[in-house]
């Protein structure tokens, strides 16, 4: 995962209201615009605009069913994610290690 999609990725789900979103996924499943929007004080374009930034990121996925998309949380973003910032931590702790090592000497 790039630098350009992990801030991406990180500014899609640090706002509030795709927050909500991502979380009505998790814990309900596949839904529509309209059926979150019902849940939520947002109108069902606002759900749409914030679900459209969550797919450019790839945190969703949806399926055309008749007039409505059938929308679903999709996990893999933020499984790289992690992997990219567990290998930015880790040569994080081993420059400053080094760095404490040559400050102690």
């Amino acid at each position: 995962m790039s630098a350009a999609e992990t801030l991406e990725l990180v500014a899609a789900v640090t706002e509030p209201s795709r927050r909500q979103l991502l979380d009505m996924l998790l814990e309900q499943g596949e839904s529509t615009a309209t059926a979150m929007a019902e849940e939520l004080p947002l109108t069902r374009q606002a759900v749409t605009k914030h679900l459209h930034i969550l797919a450019r990121a790839g945190m969703v996925n949806h399926v055309k069913v008749g007039r409505e998309r059938l929308w679903e949380f999709e996990p893999a973003p933020l499984t790289e994610a992690r992997r990219s910032l567990d290998v930015i931590g880790q040569q994080w702790d081993y420059a400053l290690r080094k760095l404490k090592l040559a400050v102690e000497t």
